[in-house]
């Protein structure tokens, strides 16, 4: 491929945006590398947990305004085609069956901040920035909202969807846009020890299971959430991940997963 590498290192799965030269913004042809690299990530057993990062020193731009100009010569129906080949992308990532860590040394802009959300983990270093400029240009924030929502809730997402404004690494975490800011040079390493960690202490069925259910639950009225729960709690009691780690706890067995 061209603009998406991937290589796998000790059960971590790599997909490295390699568009540099133009701030790795997204394409055509790059948003379609990426849903082929994911699919890939997802169905290949020596991976068990996803890092997304970058070449350069941004992690991405968002949409190349280049592209988006040139697309506004396109009917209503071959944008719609174009908007939904993005959205599920954003789709694919926030409901891959495995976890998805997002490593951001630079700037993560419109659709780029997007792909950082959409992760279940982000670092950053402090001179990141992210953000949702999109209506600074006459444009919206349309897929990454309903994510974001998700994410930070109406209050904050309000603040940087309609104000466009960018904001730096340590008021994204407060934010709780991203999980862990870490100095520039710890930035590989922490990431990597954390997929570590979920590769040798968690079950990669119940990290599948439990990512299902975050997606899923949130869309449902009460009784019908509580009921997917009991639901899949019951089916949880019966998988070879659960009777193999009741077995090791009360042996007192210490368990590599």
């Amino acid at each position: 491929m061209e603009f998406v590498r991937y290589e796998v290192k000790e059960r971590v799965g790599y997909i490295t945006l390699s568009r540099p030269e133009k701030r790795n913004a997204l394409n055509l042809k790059m948003v379609t590398e990426l849903k082929r690299t994911f699919a890939l990530a997802e169905e290949d057993d020596s991976c068990k947990v996803v890092v997304l990062r970058s070449e350069g020193p941004v992690f991405c731009a968002g949409v190349d305004l280049a592209y988006m100009q040139r697309l506004q010569e396109n009917s209503y129906q071959e944008n719609l085609l174009d908007s939904t080949h993005l959205m599920e992308l954003f789709r694919m990532i926030y409901t891959l069956k495995k976890v998805v860590i997002a490593q951001v040394q630079g700037p993560a802009v419109a659709g780029g901040c997007g792909l950082a959300a959409v992760c279940d983990f982000s670092f950053a270093v402090p001179g990141a920035m992210f953000g949702y400029p999109e209506v600074k240009v006459g444009f919206i924030p349309a897929i990454v909202t309903v994510f974001l929502l998700r994410k930070l809730g109406e209050a904050r997402g309000r603040q940087l969807l309609l104000t466009g404004d960018l904001i730096p690494a340590a008021e994204a975490e407060r934010y709780g846009l991203i999980n862990y800011m870490v100095p520039d040079k710890d930035l590989e390493e922490r990431v990597y020890s954390f997929a570590q960690k979920l590769c040798t202490e968690n079950s990669r069925q119940s990290m599948e299971a439990t990512k299902e259910m975050i997606a899923r639950v949130q869309g449902m009225g009460l009784e019908d959430g509580l009921q997917y729960a009991a639901e899949m709690n019951a089916v949880a009691r019966s998988s070879e991940d659960c009777q193999r780690g009741i077995v090791s706890f009360l042996n007192k067995e210490p368990i590599t997963w």
